[in-house]
Formats: C-alpha cells, structure tokens, sequence
C-alpha cells in the first residue's frame, strides 16, 4: 500500500507507500464525528455567526496533520490525497488487504475536521440500502390515523418519511462529509454503474422527489482489494492509488509508534523477519495491521518471561491467518527466526 504504513505504486502506510494509523486501528465504522490530537485543517472556522468550510490544507500541511493522526504516507499517496482535496476529485485507493486504504478516510476526516460516514459495500447492495428508502411502517401508521381520523392521507413519498442512508446523508451534509465507500469490488457491476452519477456530479436522483445535490460536495474515498476489476467508467470518475506494502524504514517507523515497549533492535528484526515472509508464495500476504498486532502479541509474551525468537513462534497466528500458510512457514521457520 502506499500510505501512513506500506506504500506502493500509490498507497499509504508508515514508511513505504501506504499510510496507516499509528494503533494500527481502523475507526471507520457507521459514522463517526471528527476527533483528533490537533486543530482541524481545512474544516469549518465562525464568521459572523456562521460557519464556512475552509479551503483544504496545503500539501505540507497536509503531510505534518497525517503524521501527528499516526499515518505515515509516503509522497505518492500524499500527493494524491492532495489533489483529491483540492480539485474535488473521489479518491481511489487499491491494494492488498491491510495496507492502510481505509484508514486513510479515517484520519483524513479528523484531519479536515468533518464527518466519516461508511458505506460497507458487499454482494447484492442496492441503491435502498446505500442512498435511502421509504419508511413503509411510518407511511403505514400515518395511513391508518389519517383513515381514523376521517382525514385526507395526503403524499406518502415526501421527506419525513424517507429514511437516509450513506449517500444521501453525504450529500444533505451542510457541513461536508467524507464518505468511506469501502471494498467497492465486493459490490455488484450493477452498484457501479448506480455510483457514477454521485460520483461524477454529487448528486443523485430520487424519482418521488427529483435530483438531490450536494450542499457541500463530500470527500470520497473508495478501496477495493483488487478481487475483481473494476470498470474503466468508474476509474475515470476517481483519482486513482495504488497501495504497496511498506519498505522496510516506513515499517520499521510505524512499528515504533504502534507498539509501546517494542526495543529498537526488536523492530528491526520483525520487520526483516515480515520482509522475508512477504516474499513467500504465501495465499494471504500480511498486512502492515498484521504485523502491528503481530508485534503487540510477542512484546505481550516476551514481558511475561519468554524469549523473543519464542515470543515471535507463538503469537504467529497474529500474523498469519490461513493454515496452508501457516505449514509453509513452519517449514521456514529456522530461516525466518533463527537471527531474530
């Protein structure tokens, strides 16, 4: 990936091409308000008794706001968050599993001061579930008192009735969201197609009430991991990053900021030892925010008495995560450990 941890061809994580969170965490879930360690950049500042959002952070601006939030991203996805800021472009962030893409909408809701909302695409996901749907219990109860009443029923499709999900409410937003469409590829070619109106004009239609724009256009960013190839319609419409893993100087920084108590000639071993396993013909290659747990785990047992090699072997599993894996690295486990 090519962020705050692993970077690659335009990712995010600590020191390669990615960025991730210094905890290693992941706080898009639902939605989420702003919080951060320092002041908001490019969020909302009073004037005269109303707000007004201001302009995006400038690039080194930008850059310091992610490393004080914990994600170390590399120039190629610092540059892309960037430019997706300032020319309102949705960002496109692709690459193996836990290299930091969706924590990149995390930290960059704190950073701008706005909103997270999560849309968690999946298999057979509709426009009702990602942009709204009528409330049909409301509309039915609304019925009946009106017929007991002796009252006209009136227009069952107006807003009180409409229940908002992810895309409306980001759009209804009048103090900007950033809205985390994450692992579009799980979705359905039919999802994409619905999503290129929003993300072409952020706007979307809704046949009972007519087109809905955006009050204040929401940053979006979009991950996938790749399981399939998304369509070139939906490509044109983002700016797009590749998310590498994370060379070893990047790895080594996230490490060191993610794990408390973890020494210095420790995280370097780990972080050779994670190289070496990466460039095994493994099934799941582990992730910056495996290997944070990983380290985690064996500084949690070295503490208790056991010897760091020892400590490394028996919290693997929070490492690696399938069983055929875990049999080929037992069979490089003295390559892998022994100078650890």
């Amino acid at each position: 990936m090519s962020g705050g941890f692993p970077s690659a061809p335009g990712g995010s994580f600590p020191a390669a091409d990615g960025a991730f969170p210094a905890d290693g965490s992941s706080s898009a879930a639902g939605s989420s308000p702003a919080a951060g360690g320092g002041p908001a950049l490019g969020g909302e500042s009073a004037a005269g008794g109303e707000s007004a959002v201001a302009c995006p952070p400038d690039e080194h601006a930008l850059a310091a706001a992610l490393e004080r939030e914990g994600y170390f991203a590399d120039e190629g996805l610092r540059t892309a968050v960037h430019l997706a800021l300032r020319l309102d472009r949705p960002l496109l962030l692709e690459g193996e599993p836990g290299v930091g893409k969706t924590e990149v909408a995390a930290v960059l809701s704190r950073v701008v001061g706005r909103e997270l909302i999560r849309l968690q695409c999946f298999e057979g996901l509709d426009a009702g579930q990602a942009l709204y749907e009528w409330d049909y219990p409301k509309q039915l109860l609304h019925v009946r008192v009106a017929e007991s009443r002796g009252q006209e029923v009136g227009d069952l499709y107006r807003e009180e009735f409409l229940l908002r999900r992810p895309l409306l409410r980001a759009l209804e937003s009048d103090r900007g969201a950033v809205l985390l469409i994450d692992e579009i590829d799980r979705a359905d070619s039919e999802f994409e197609a619905f999503l290129l109106e929003f993300l072409g004009d952020f706007q979307i239609t809704v046949p009972e009430l007519g087109t809905i724009g955006a009050r204040t256009p929401p940053i979006v960013v979009l991950t996938s991991n790749r399981t399939r190839e998304l369509h070139d319609a939906l490509k044109r419409r983002c700016l797009y990053h590749w998310i590498a893993f994370p060379e070893v100087d990047r790895e080594r920084a996230i490490l060191r900021a993610a794990v408390p108590g973890l020494e210095e000639t420790a995280a370097e071993g780990l972080v050779r030892t994670v190289q070496r396993v990466r460039e095994l013909p493994l099934l799941k290659r582990p992730g910056i925010a495996e290997s944070v747990e990983w380290a985690r785990g064996a500084v949690t047992l070295a503490e208790g008495g056991s010897p760091w090699p020892v400590a490394l072997r028996r919290a693997l599993g929070l490492l690696i995560k399938d069983e055929e894996d875990t049999r080929l690295l037992a069979g490089h486990a003295e390559e892998l450990f022994g100078d650890v």
